[in-house]
Protein backbone atom coordinates (compact mmCIF):
# COMPACT_ATOMS: atom_id res chain seq x y z
CA UNK A 1 0.00 0.00 0.00
CA UNK A 2 1.26 3.45 -0.93
CA UNK A 3 2.17 5.74 1.99
CA UNK A 4 1.68 9.48 2.18
CA UNK A 5 1.82 12.56 4.38
CA UNK A 6 -1.09 14.93 4.75
CA UNK A 7 -0.73 18.70 4.96
CA UNK A 8 -3.33 21.09 6.39
CA UNK A 9 -3.28 24.84 6.90
CA UNK A 10 -5.60 27.48 8.31
CA UNK A 11 -4.81 31.13 7.75
CA UNK A 12 -6.59 32.83 10.65
CA UNK A 13 -6.08 32.40 14.38
CA UNK A 14 -9.84 32.07 14.77
CA UNK A 15 -9.88 29.07 12.44
CA UNK A 16 -7.48 27.06 14.58
CA UNK A 17 -10.25 26.13 17.02
CA UNK A 18 -12.89 25.95 14.29
CA UNK A 19 -13.66 23.11 11.88
CA UNK A 20 -10.93 23.98 9.35
CA UNK A 21 -8.43 21.37 10.46
CA UNK A 22 -11.06 18.70 11.07
CA UNK A 23 -12.66 19.27 7.65
CA UNK A 24 -9.31 19.15 5.84
CA UNK A 25 -8.10 16.04 7.68
CA UNK A 26 -11.41 14.28 7.00
CA UNK A 27 -11.16 15.05 3.27
CA UNK A 28 -7.54 13.88 3.16
CA UNK A 29 -8.26 10.61 4.97
CA UNK A 30 -11.36 9.92 2.86
CA UNK A 31 -9.37 10.46 -0.33
CA UNK A 32 -6.55 8.26 0.95
CA UNK A 33 -8.95 5.48 1.93
CA UNK A 34 -10.68 5.57 -1.47
CA UNK A 35 -7.33 5.33 -3.25
CA UNK A 36 -5.74 2.72 -0.96
CA UNK A 37 -3.17 5.13 0.47
CA UNK A 38 -1.97 4.96 4.08
CA UNK A 39 -1.56 8.31 5.85
CA UNK A 40 1.58 8.18 8.01
CA UNK A 41 1.37 11.68 9.48
CA UNK A 42 -0.44 14.98 8.97
CA UNK A 43 1.48 18.25 9.25
CA UNK A 44 -0.45 21.30 10.48
CA UNK A 45 0.36 24.96 9.98
CA UNK A 46 -1.83 26.81 12.45
CA UNK A 47 -2.98 30.37 11.89
CA UNK A 48 -0.43 31.28 9.22
CA UNK A 49 -0.85 33.11 5.95
CA UNK A 50 -0.30 31.59 2.54
CA UNK A 51 3.13 33.15 2.18
CA UNK A 52 6.37 31.23 2.80
CA UNK A 53 7.68 33.44 5.59
CA UNK A 54 6.26 31.40 8.46
CA UNK A 55 5.42 27.82 7.52
CA UNK A 56 7.16 25.62 10.12
CA UNK A 57 5.03 22.52 9.45
CA UNK A 58 5.56 22.76 5.68
CA UNK A 59 9.31 23.07 6.22
CA UNK A 60 9.33 20.14 8.66
CA UNK A 61 7.39 17.99 6.18
CA UNK A 62 9.85 18.80 3.39
CA UNK A 63 12.81 17.97 5.62
CA UNK A 64 11.17 14.66 6.54
CA UNK A 65 10.50 13.83 2.87
CA UNK A 66 14.14 14.48 2.05
CA UNK A 67 15.67 12.71 5.05
CA UNK A 68 13.36 9.95 6.28
CA UNK A 69 13.61 6.28 5.50
CA UNK A 70 9.87 5.61 5.30
CA UNK A 71 9.71 5.59 1.52
CA UNK A 72 7.10 8.35 1.36
CA UNK A 73 6.80 10.07 -2.01
CA UNK A 74 3.27 11.47 -1.83
CA UNK A 75 1.59 14.41 -0.10
CA UNK A 76 -2.20 14.84 0.08
CA UNK A 77 -3.98 18.13 0.71
CA UNK A 78 -7.66 19.03 0.78
CA UNK A 79 -7.50 21.72 -1.93
CA UNK A 80 -4.68 23.50 -3.70
CA UNK A 81 -5.41 26.76 -1.86
CA UNK A 82 -4.33 25.02 1.36
CA UNK A 83 -0.79 25.19 -0.03
CA UNK A 84 -1.32 28.90 -0.74
CA UNK A 85 -3.94 31.14 -2.28
CA UNK A 86 -1.41 32.76 -4.61
CA UNK A 87 -0.84 30.74 -7.79
CA UNK A 88 2.87 31.55 -7.94
CA UNK A 89 3.43 30.41 -4.35
CA UNK A 90 1.41 27.24 -5.03
CA UNK A 91 3.54 26.42 -8.05
CA UNK A 92 6.79 27.16 -6.25
CA UNK A 93 5.93 24.65 -3.53
CA UNK A 94 4.72 22.09 -6.06
CA UNK A 95 7.90 22.52 -8.11
CA UNK A 96 10.09 22.00 -5.04
CA UNK A 97 8.25 18.79 -4.17
CA UNK A 98 8.43 17.61 -7.77
CA UNK A 99 12.22 18.09 -7.83
CA UNK A 100 12.42 15.80 -4.79
CA UNK A 101 10.38 13.12 -6.57
CA UNK A 102 7.27 13.79 -4.49
CA UNK A 103 3.76 13.70 -5.95
CA UNK A 104 1.16 16.05 -4.52
CA UNK A 105 -2.51 15.10 -4.62
CA UNK A 106 -5.56 17.19 -3.82
CA UNK A 107 -8.73 15.56 -2.49
CA UNK A 108 -10.69 18.11 -4.53
CA UNK A 109 -8.45 18.64 -7.58
CA UNK A 110 -6.60 15.35 -8.09
CA UNK A 111 -2.98 15.22 -9.31
CA UNK A 112 -1.49 18.72 -9.15
CA UNK A 113 1.56 17.79 -11.23
CA UNK A 114 -0.42 17.61 -14.45
CA UNK A 115 0.75 20.21 -16.94
CA UNK A 116 -2.33 22.27 -17.74
CA UNK A 117 -1.37 25.37 -19.78
CA UNK A 118 -1.62 27.94 -16.98
CA UNK A 119 0.42 25.94 -14.49
CA UNK A 120 2.94 24.97 -17.15
CA UNK A 121 3.50 28.66 -17.96
CA UNK A 122 4.08 29.47 -14.30
CA UNK A 123 6.53 26.59 -13.95
CA UNK A 124 8.58 27.98 -16.82
CA UNK A 125 9.00 31.19 -14.84
CA UNK A 126 10.15 29.48 -11.67
CA UNK A 127 13.77 29.28 -12.78
CA UNK A 128 14.04 33.02 -12.25
CA UNK A 129 12.79 32.90 -8.67
CA UNK A 130 15.57 32.81 -6.08
CA UNK A 131 13.84 34.26 -3.04
CA UNK A 132 11.87 31.09 -2.47
CA UNK A 133 15.02 28.97 -2.40
CA UNK A 134 16.61 31.27 0.16
CA UNK A 135 13.53 31.35 2.37
CA UNK A 136 12.90 27.60 2.22
CA UNK A 137 16.56 26.78 2.91
CA UNK A 138 16.40 28.81 6.12
CA UNK A 139 13.10 27.18 7.10
CA UNK A 140 14.42 23.68 6.43
CA UNK A 141 17.55 24.27 8.49
CA UNK A 142 15.44 25.67 11.31
CA UNK A 143 13.05 22.70 11.13
CA UNK A 144 15.95 20.23 11.06
CA UNK A 145 17.48 21.80 14.17
CA UNK A 146 14.13 21.81 15.95
CA UNK A 147 13.57 18.19 15.01
CA UNK A 148 16.97 17.16 16.35
CA UNK A 149 16.40 19.07 19.59
CA UNK A 150 13.06 17.30 19.99
CA UNK A 151 14.65 13.87 19.46
CA UNK A 152 17.93 14.31 21.35
CA UNK A 153 17.51 17.37 23.52
CA UNK A 154 20.41 19.12 21.80
CA UNK A 155 21.44 20.35 18.39
CA UNK A 156 25.10 20.59 17.50
CA UNK A 157 26.64 21.91 14.33
CA UNK A 158 27.02 19.62 11.37
CA UNK A 159 29.61 16.92 11.95
CA UNK A 160 32.42 16.27 9.53
CA UNK A 161 32.17 13.16 7.37
CA UNK A 162 34.76 11.31 9.46
CA UNK A 163 32.79 11.92 12.68
CA UNK A 164 29.44 11.06 11.11
CA UNK A 165 30.65 8.00 9.14
CA UNK A 166 33.61 6.42 10.97
CA UNK A 167 32.84 2.95 9.62
CA UNK A 168 33.10 4.16 6.03
CA UNK A 169 36.40 5.92 6.74
CA UNK A 170 37.73 2.72 8.27
CA UNK A 171 36.59 0.74 5.23
CA UNK A 172 38.31 3.16 2.85
CA UNK A 173 41.56 2.85 4.82
CA UNK A 174 41.27 -0.94 4.79
CA UNK A 175 40.67 -1.01 1.03
CA UNK A 176 43.54 1.43 0.50
CA UNK A 177 46.13 -0.83 2.14
CA UNK A 178 48.45 -2.49 -0.34
CA UNK A 179 47.73 -6.24 -0.54
CA UNK A 180 50.50 -8.76 -0.14
CA UNK A 181 50.11 -9.61 -3.80
CA UNK A 182 49.02 -7.32 -6.59
CA UNK A 183 48.63 -3.58 -6.91
CA UNK A 184 47.06 -1.18 -4.47
CA UNK A 185 43.43 -0.34 -5.34
CA UNK A 186 42.80 2.95 -7.10
CA UNK A 187 40.35 5.52 -5.78
CA UNK A 188 37.87 4.48 -8.50
CA UNK A 189 38.14 0.81 -7.53
CA UNK A 190 37.59 1.71 -3.87
CA UNK A 191 34.53 3.77 -4.84
CA UNK A 192 33.10 0.82 -6.78
CA UNK A 193 33.57 -1.45 -3.76
CA UNK A 194 31.96 1.06 -1.39
CA UNK A 195 28.95 1.31 -3.68
CA UNK A 196 28.69 -2.49 -3.83
CA UNK A 197 28.38 -2.70 -0.03
CA UNK A 198 25.90 0.16 0.20
CA UNK A 199 28.06 2.99 1.50
CA UNK A 200 27.12 6.54 0.46
CA UNK A 201 28.58 10.03 0.55
CA UNK A 202 27.49 12.71 3.04
CA UNK A 203 24.73 13.66 0.57
CA UNK A 204 23.50 10.08 0.34
CA UNK A 205 24.85 9.62 -3.20
CA UNK A 206 27.04 6.84 -4.66
CA UNK A 207 30.80 7.28 -4.34
CA UNK A 208 33.02 8.35 -7.22
CA UNK A 209 36.77 8.12 -7.51
CA UNK A 210 37.01 11.85 -6.81
CA UNK A 211 35.02 11.50 -3.57
CA UNK A 212 37.33 8.76 -2.36
CA UNK A 213 40.47 10.68 -3.39
CA UNK A 214 39.37 13.72 -1.37
CA UNK A 215 38.62 11.58 1.71
CA UNK A 216 41.97 9.79 1.45
CA UNK A 217 43.74 13.15 1.17
CA UNK A 218 41.97 14.52 4.23
CA UNK A 219 42.03 11.44 6.44
CA UNK A 220 45.04 9.52 5.26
Amino acid sequence: MEKAYGYVRVSGKGQVDGDGFARQEYAIREYAYANRIKIIDIFRDEGVSGTLADRPALAEMMVSLEQNGLGIHTVIIERVDRLARDLMVQETIIDDLKKSGVSILSAADGDLLQDDPTRKLVRQVLGAISEYDKTMTVLKLRAARARKRKLTGKCEGRKGYADAHPATIAEIKRLRRKPKKGKRRSATQIAERLNEIGRTTADGKPFTGNNVAVIMHRHG
